[in-house]
Order: C-alpha cells, then sequence, then structure tokens
C-alpha cells in the first residue's frame, strides 16, 4: 500500500495556470511560486465582487480520536466529487503548521487519493505566509522591548507586558523564558515566551481581514499590554502597523493550487482551533464564492470548536451563511468514544458504538441548533461490518440527519459520488441559520451560551483571575466581541480524558485574553498549551530526503 507522500509524488499535476482557467483567471491575475503554485492577485477581486456568491458547504467532524476521523480528507473528496460531477467546484483549507508536521500530527494536505498537492510544498514553507506572520510577531515584539528600553514613554508597566514572541515549531523550552539579561545595553529584564505562530493574534487577523486596509486597522487595534496606570497599549500607540502591514502585503493574497483530481484549491492561513478560531481566510473564501459555484471549507477539529467559531466568529465577521455542513465521523473512532481501547477497534462491538454515537448526536444537534442543514460523512474503513454501518445509519436517520458512506480516501472522487449526492439535496432544504448568541450579551453570558449550548455543560466556573479580567476587560469597553473558547479538542467538556458525550460537568475559565485586532476575546480552559511540546518519537525522527530531492516519511 502506497503512503501518502508516496500517491502524492506519483501525481500528474496540470501546471497552476490550466488550473487557474477553471475559474475564468488568467496568468495576468495570478503571481506563480513556480510550475505548481500561485497567489491569486488582490486586482481579481475588482473584476469579480458584483458576482453573486457560490455554495457554501462546512465540513466538520466529531471530536477526534487517535482512530483518526479524515475531515481533511472528506473534504477534498467530497471537492473532488463535486467537481466529476460538473460543478464548478473549489476547496479551501488552511495551511499546515510546521510543528504539528515535525511532531504528532504529521501533514495536513488530506490523505490516500483525496489530497491536494505539491503535498511536501504545502506541508513545509509553501509560499511563505506563516513565516510572514512570524516576522511581523516578533518585529512588534522587538518594538515593544525597544521603547521600554529607550525610555519608555508610553509608561508601558513591564509586568504587565502581554504580547509574546513566536515560532512555528514544537519546543517547550521556549514556553517560559525571561528576556533582556546581560545588563543595561540589552534591555530591561522581563518574564516573557514563546508561543507557536499559528496561536499569534497576527494568524487571526490574516485570517479574518477582508482586505489590507482592513488587516492593517486591525494590528492598530492589537492591545499589547497596560501601563502603570492600567490603560491598554496598542500597535496604535507604538506607530508601526504601516510597517508590520507591509510584511503581509503578499501573504494577504489566497494561494492556490489543486487536489490530485485537478480541481482547484485554495490553501490560505491557519489558525489552531484549539486555542484560535480554527478556520482558512476569509480573502480566500470570499474569493472562492465569486470564482465558483460551490465553495467546499473546513474547519478545524470537532464541531464543539471549529464549526462553532466558523459560524459565530468567521461567518459573522464575514456575512457568511453556509448551506450545509458536513459531520465526518467514522465507526471505530465512535466505538473509542464508546470505551473501546484503540487495539480493539477492529472488532465489531454494537454496544459500543452505540455509545460512542452520543458523540455525533450531540454534534450534529449543535448543527441543527444554527438553524443549518447537516449530512454525516461517514468514512470508511475496511474493519467496517454491515451491522455497525447500519447502527449508525438509523441513528443519524432518526436525529434528522442525512448519511451517507464515504470512500474518498481509497477512491478519490468516485468514492464520494454517494456523498456529495447527499449534500447537495441538503444544500435545497429550508435554512434558518442563526448565532449561539448576541454579541451584544455580557461576556459571561457568551461563554455560558457556548458553553451550555454548545458543550452540554451544567455551568461554567470562573477563576478569580478570569472574573477579574472579564470586569476590567468590560469597563474598558472590550466586551461587545465574539468569544472565542480555548478548550481540548478531545471531549465536549474541559477534560481531555472524557470522551463520548460527558454530562453533569462544569467548564472552569482559568483566563480571559483580549484579542482587539483579531476582534474577538479568548477564554482559556483547562491544560491548554499555546506552545507544543514534541512527543518520545516525534515524526522528525521518519522524515528524510535524497539526493534528487526526493522527500520520504511526511504523511
Amino acid at each position: 500500500m502506497k503512503s501518502d507522500v508516496e500517491i502524492a509524488q506519483a501525481a500528474e499535476m496540470l501546471p497552476i495556470t490550466v488550473v487557474a482557467e477553471q475559474l475564468g483567471l488568467t496568468e495576468d491575475d495570478l503571481e506563480l511560486y513556480g510550475k505548481y503554485k500561485a497567489k491569486v492577485s488582490l486586482k481579481v477581486w475588482d473584476k469579480i465582487k458584483s458576482r453573486p456568491d457560490g455554495k457554501l458547504i462546512l465540513v466538520t467532524a466529531i471530536n477526534p480520536t487517535p482512530a483518526g476521523e479524515g475531515k481533511t480528507t472528506t473534504t477534498v473528496g467530497l471537492g473532488d466529487a463535486l467537481h466529476k460531477m460538473g460543478k464548478k467546484t473549489v476547496i479551501a483549507l488552511r495551511e499546515p503548521s510546521l510543528g504539528p508536521c515535525f511532531g504528532v500530527k504529521g501533514g495536513a494536505a488530506g490523505g490516500g487519493y483525496a489530497q491536494v498537492v505539491p503535498m511536501e510544498d504545502i506541508n513545509l514553507h509553501f509560499t511563505g505566509d506563516i513565516h510572514a506572520v512570524t516576522t511581523a510577531h516578533n518585529l512588534l515584539a522587538a518594538v515593544i522591548d525597544n521603547h521600554i528600553h529607550h525610555g519608555n514613554e508610553l509608561g508601558i508597566d513591564p509586568r504587565r507586558v502581554t504580547f509574546r514572541r513566536v515560532v512555528d515549531l514544537n519546543d517547550r523550552a521556549l514556553r517560559q523564558v525571561v528576556v533582556g539579561l546581560g545588563g543595561k545595553v540589552n534591555g530591561m529584564p522581563r518574564e516573557s515566551g514563546f508561543d507557536i505562530t499559528v496561536a499569534s493574534e497576527f494568524m487571526a487577523i490574516l485570517c479574518l481581514a477582508s482586505d489590507l486596509t482592513d488587516l492593517k486597522a486591525r494590528i492598530n487595534r492589537i492591545v499589547i499590554g497596560y501601563t502603570f496606570d492600567n490603560r491598554p497599549i496598542t500597535v496604535a500607540d507604538l506607530k508601526v502597523a504601516g510597517a508590520l502591514t507591509v510584511l503581509f502585503k503578499d501573504a494577504i493574497k489566497p494561494n492556490l493550487v489543486q487536489t490530485l483530481e485537478n480541481t482547484p484549491a485554495f490553501v490560505h492561513g491557519g489558525p489552531f482551533a484549539n486555542i484560535a478560531h480554527g478556520c482558512n481566510t476569509i480573502m480566500a473564501s470570499k474569493f472562492a464564492l465569486k470564482l465558483a459555484d460551490v465553495l467546499v471549507t473546513e474547519a478545524g477539529f470537532g464541531a464543539d470548536l471549529g464549526a462553532e467559531k466558523f459560524l459565530d466568529i468567521k461567518c459573522r465577521f464575514a456575512g457568511f451563511k453556509p448551506d450545509a455542513v458536513v459531520i465526518v465521523a467514522t465507526v471505530r473512532a465512535l466505538k473509542m468514544h464508546g470505551g473501546v481501547p484503540k487495539a480493539e477497534l477492529g472488532t465489531e462491538n454494537l454496544r459500543a458504538l452505540e455509545k460512542g454515537l452520543d458523540n455525533l448526536a450531540k454534534h450534529i444537534e449543535n448543527i441543527q441548533s444554527f438553524g443549518l442543514p447537516v449530512v454525516v460523512a461517514v468514512n470508511a474503513f475496511p474493519t467496517d461490518t454491515k451491522s455497525e454501518l447500519e447502527l449508525l445509519v438509523k441513528i443519524c436517520q432518526d436525529i434528522g440527519a442525512d448519511v451517507a458512506v464515504s470512500e474518498v480516501w481509497a477512491k478519490g472522487g468516485e468514492g464520494g459520488l454517494a456523498l456529495a449526492d447527499k449534500v447537495l439535496a441538503a444544500m435545497e432544504k429550508p435554512n434558518n441559520f442563526k448565532f449561539i448568541y448576541d454579541v451584544n450579551q455580557p461576556i459571561r453570558d457568551k461563554i455560558l451560551a457556548i458553553a451550555g449550548k454548545i458543550y452540554g455543560a451544567s455551568g461554567v466556573n470562573f477563576s478569580p483571575a478570569a472574573a477579574k479580567t472579564i470586569d476590567e476587560l468590560t469597563a474598558m469597553g472590550f466586551d461587545k466581541t465574539p468569544v472565542c473558547m480555548a478548550k481540548t479538542q478531545y471531549s465536549f467538556s474541559d477534560d481531555p480524558s472524557k470522551l463520548g458525550r460527558p454530562k453533569d460537568f462544569t467548564i472552569t475559565v482559568k483566563e480571559v485574553r483580549v484579542a482587539a485586532g483579531a476582534g474577538f476575546l479568548v477564554a482559556i480552559t483547562g491544560d491548554i498549551m499555546t506552545m507544543p511540546g514534541l512527543p518520545k518519537r516525534p515524526a522528525a525522527e521518519v522524515i528524510d530526503i535524497d539526493n534528487d530531492g526526493r522527500i520520504t516519511g511526511l504523511f
């Protein structure tokens, strides 16, 4: 059996200029990065902005398990299936972070015969967008320390600088550091630390900005810390928004690539879904909606994280209205949610499957609470039995969700035709899209709405520090924003060990941060790390390259 990277390397890619022709784009509309990658010029927007939007399909999933769900694979395969059916289709994905590529997760370009290519480039440096985020973020960090060093005219309290540094790698040794050591010439010593680049507020801003003007305005609003008298300090106070925006002049342009079946794909922006909002850029999505009849996009991790944030944050800012939502599940993962160890997932277990289906049922109910039609995509494995699949289909239908078995990993677009039929039918169903909360509600009420309606929590505990910050942010006028919940992806609760559909639990909000540039507040729950660490046996140990430049081990 070929590995994902071997399948991708054997692909017959079309020149990206030919792929772009499917969308009515010419070479003059592109900025080429070699033969198979390009950025779409921002000037294209003036040509297409008056066109009606195409249909928007969001792909999400159950809470992830080590058994795997295949959300990106399903997104790509569904796009290929719609393309095969004659629909003018575009796929939109996030850019993979280098940290997970060399850590636990590996690459994030799909799998099997449902991948975006060139897979190695996408998973590695690609067009440099993430590096642009890293550079802009660390330039601002340097400006902050430089300002304090040269007299601190703004009166920034060095103990209350909230803006840290970033690097796009998993490096636990950098979580907490002291900067400015070595004497007066090196600045003022203070505690700080590093986050992974995809947790940077600059990444969130890149993904939520509607154009360069909006991006610069958002950068100006970033709060970097507080003065000795508790006044927030922003980038506007430091007068460097123009310089920081310059670093995004290319990064803001959507990246165009293709699938193994030559379907156009935008891969642009990459915020994590458990510590950020987990969606590709508004720029890529709005371009795709004008250029195609159907946009298939995904949101990170389970529907309790990525989909909730896509709907409550991204759609709120961009004015998008999804036409249908696909929830990806596997029999294997559902049995794990039902208590089956990973080593025993290949054995039929209807009792565990039925118990695990509670997790899927809650996700279906959540999407329906947004007023949206739902289709369940069962990502098929050879070990799935007829009885297990029949039980899964029956329970989904009882809840009011259509369901289709997807075989895109093994068969590409051909294996997604049944799913595509269900999705096309769902897009014609009544759609009463609404948000879970009113953005003008008090901060606590918005957090309670997400925790209660989406997670099923019986209540929320606010730590003294979080409660104090909420009161301070409300007094400063930062309360009329959406809330981005930072929570484990493995459970509806804030405890990753509570699989399935936990009952009678509370969520603890440990900390609340303001991301005024992104336009939301971040509520930190559980043990969320904004700088992941490497596992004992990182993926980096099996990644290699030969003298001809052929990469192995990147999955």
